[in-house]
């Protein structure tokens, strides 16, 4: 089986070729990639997703607080207010909400995380994931599939765009991670190779153009808020595509504008924290009072 595939249209046509799903076609692909055998790598997968379970579990759990104090303890507060209260979005989204908050938390308090594509973008898959294959009873198995699914679109977005904030903004980190999950998502639910492609493509459109300005340039805000509303954006692009919409402009031709339109962005609003947020003059009080005057 041919495994060279460097854009969304290429691994469609190896997904149709070979009658195989995305998850499928990315395992065959890191299998040949790294000369390992397939049940080495689905163990490093499972591994990678008991890291993300804990990461999600500790965040709900304990009043985490950053080594900065800037942020800690909003997941277990946003947890504690869809258990006991009416919500508006409803339970089930701001359980994946809160889920993601408690991995870039544990990540601002420098507890172990999986970066997915970043650490600044870490909480988007985990929180949407794993929060709705519980919903519908999905097994690990299942889990660590569309973790691949998701794998291989992080790749393409890597390989054509970029996934870092210093390059492309924020679009680039929360928009891939966004994309990544929603992938995974559709095609954990029965959705095809073309249905997941078109999720992931309406998740980057959705927040194209987003800046990069961390407060006191640490990851921690905007970025755990910005974390709930990508796995929000996942979920919404996720349904939108099982619903049979499709996205207008085809996913190779999202990345690529993703892509120019983040080498568009001034320095200031590519992760330097002297731009947009940070810039404001509590921005530039937060870094102070953190680093002193510069």
């Amino acid at each position: 089986m041919s495994i060279n595939f460097t854009s969304g249209t290429a691994l469609l046509g190896l997904c149709s070729k070979n009658n195989v799903r995305i998850f499928e076609m990315m395992l065959v692909r890191e299998v040949y990639i790294s000369q390992r055998n397939k049940d080495h790598i689905l163990n490093e997968m499972k591994e990678n997703l008991a890291v993300m379970k804990k990461a999600v579990e500790r965040g709900l759990a304990e009043d985490i607080r950053s080594v900065s104090g800037l942020t800690g303890g909003d997941a277990k507060k946003l947890r504690l207010y869809y258990e006991k209260e009416m919500t508006v979005a409803g339970t089930d989204l701001n359980k994946a909400v809160a889920s993601a908050m408690a991995v870039l938390e544990v990540n601002a308090a420098m507890g172990q995380i999986v970066a997915a594509p970043t650490a600044g973008s870490s909480g988007i898959l985990p929180g949407a994931l794993i929060s709705t294959a519980q919903r519908f009873k999905k097994k690990d198995e299942d889990i660590v599939n569309a973790l691949f699914t998701a794998a291989a679109v992080g790749y393409l977005i890597t390989r054509n765009a970029t996934v870092a904030g210093a390059e492309g903004g924020c679009q680039a980190e929360t928009g891939a991670a966004a994309a990544m999950a929603a992938a995974a998502i559709t095609e954990m639910l029965g959705g095809t190779p073309e249905q997941a492609l078109d999720a992931a493509a309406m998740a980057i459109k959705n927040i194209l153009g987003l800046v990069c300005d961390p407060i006191a340039g640490l990851v921690e805000a905007p970025c755990i808020k910005r974390n709930a509303i990508g796995t929000a954006n996942a979920m919404i692009s996720a349904d939108l595509a099982l619903a049979g919409i499709k996205s207008i402009i085809p996913f190779d031709e999202v990345v690529e504008a993703m892509l120019k339109v983040g080498k568009t962005l001034p320095c200031e609003l590519r992760e330097t924290g002297t731009g947009g947020l940070a810039w404001t003059p509590t921005g530039r009080q937060i870094h102070e009072r953190i680093f002193g005057k510069s």
